[in-house]
């Protein structure tokens, strides 16, 4: 009879300790750290996720607290243990995966190609620009440089167009301050630069709300697609926690709300979002490609 209960008593062991890792300790819920990729502004950040982070503490049973930072500081932080989970764009994902051993949680889903968007290179409709050949010793602007779609799917568009932006355009510049895609566009459209690099989801966006026409431009070329933003995990946090994360994610619609500073707010509307999808790290094989392309990290040179 002892002999039988042994194994018993083991898996009712087993069972305790993963309720625990899921419940944390009784009456003090686990508390995560999530770091949000600043997009343009901490007051703009905070304003469009402080319903998602209130979001996961009532989906999950944990507490979560927000963490702003600006790009280059997001490694650092996750690096110090400083972070349990991020929100950042793709090239920062395949960077804390490299070097971290970040684990993929879920994309967001945004655009006409979901989870995904692509990159493109663009100039002004009627400049006589028509093709990347044309592009030889003209202006061009990039959006931010850690932009996977605003800068490394373009740059990686222009070599494999046969123009080195290194030794062939004009010159190529980067706009100064927040808001970095949209003042490139506009800097083509209004004749500053030649040409410029877009994501296709800002030229919807803009272009959805009155903002620019689709007339107004050639699209010289388009990126493969690949995933936007995305949520990843710490190595340290326990994997039932990563998939109750995941699953919180997933299960949020239209109609999912968070209190925010005592008032019940959308998140995914708050969030500029249409909602979070599944998606595999294979997917991010293209922001890979195009960051060895500029010789970015994960791959830079000196």
């Amino acid at each position: 009879m002892r002999t039988d209960r042994a194994p018993a008593r083991r898996r009712l062991a087993a069972a305790a300790l993963l309720l625990l890792a899921v419940s944390g300790c009784r009456g003090e819920p686990r508390t995560f750290r999530i770091g949000y990729m600043i997009c343009n502004s901490t007051a703009e950040t905070r304003d469009r996720f402080a319903p998602l982070t209130a979001y996961l503490s009532e989906a999950t049973g944990a507490r979560f607290e927000p963490v702003y930072l600006d790009t280059a500081d997001v490694e650092d932080a996750f690096e110090r243990g400083d972070l349990d989970f991020t929100h950042t764009n793709s090239l920062l994902y395949v960077i804390l995966k490299a070097r971290q051993g970040a684990r993929l949680v879920a994309a967001d889903r945004r655009g006409s190609f979901g989870v995904k968007t692509r990159g493109a290179i663009i100039a002004r409709a009627g400049s006589g620009i028509e093709t990347l050949a044309d592009l030889a010793g003209k202006r061009f602007v990039f959006g931010p440089q850690w932009a996977p779609f605003g800068f490394l799917a373009p740059y990686a568009l222009l070599l494999e167009g046969g123009v080195d932006p290194e030794t062939d355009l004009g010159y190529y510049a980067i706009p100064h301050g927040a808001w970095k895609h949209e003042k490139a566009i506009y800097a083509v459209l209004y004749g500053a630069f030649d040409a410029g690099a877009a994501p296709l989801i800002d030229l919807e966006e803009m272009a959805a709300d009155g903002r620019i026409s689709a007339d107004d431009f050639v699209v010289l070329a388009r990126s493969d697609p690949a995933p936007y933003c995305t949520v990843a995990a710490a190595p340290g946090v326990p994997q039932p926690w990563v998939d109750r994360v995941r699953d919180a994610l997933l299960a949020i619609g239209p109609g999912t709300t968070a209190e925010v500073g005592g008032e019940r707010l959308a998140v995914l509307k708050r969030a500029l979002l249409t909602g979070f999808g599944a998606v595999s790290d294979a997917e991010y094989d293209p922001v890979r490609a195009w960051a060895r392309a500029a010789r970015m990290p994960p791959y830079e040179e000196y």
